[in-house]
């Protein structure tokens, strides 16, 4: 600043109050690249954050809990409708490990009128062990394994403690 303008009490002021209103927005931007990162990011924004990722997260969930889930939604979605996909969703919103059954099967035929493989009703039997039995809300999983499976697979949740 200009030795002219130091010198003057009114422009002093005036430039610390402009200080006092800029100086969060200033903050907020040169922090900004964490706001994005679920590491960093400040609790009360990941709710929005999971929102951009099409995650559920529960604001009961731990901080750590939230911050995971975050940070695998990519690979979540990638391999969503699978096996593979459900049972690293069910860890992450539980905590626990997740056993996973399916009645499906892949086969090729070698000769004509061959038996189809597995059920004709496709079933997932899910089993989720967990430390703390209380800390899980069985109904908000059961919602969340529902949003997570093909629609047309019945489902079986048990959640049993450690």
């Amino acid at each position: 600043m200009p030795a002219v303008y130091q010198e003057d009490p009114f422009a002093m002021r005036w430039l610390a109050g402009l200080d006092d209103v800029l100086a969060p927005i200033l903050s907020t931007l040169d922090c900004l690249t964490s706001y994005f990162d679920p590491q960093y990011a400040p609790r009360d924004f990941l709710e929005w954050l999971a929102g951009w990722v099409g995650i559920t997260i529960d604001s009961n969930w731990p901080i750590d809990r939230s911050r995971k889930a975050l940070a695998c939604a990519v690979e979540l979605h990638r391999k969503r409708g699978t096996i593979a996909g459900l049972r690293d969703y069910v860890e992450i919103l539980t905590g626990g490990t997740a056993e996973i059954a399916d009645n499906g099967g892949v086969a090729w035929a070698t000769a004509p009128d061959m038996p189809m493989p597995g059920e004709d009703t496709p079933r997932l039997a899910i089993r989720v062990i967990v430390p703390d039995l209380e800390a899980v809300n069985i109904a908000v999983l059961d919602d969340l394994v529902k949003a997570a499976k093909p629609a047309h697979v019945v489902h079986r949740l048990e959640v049993v403690s450690a």
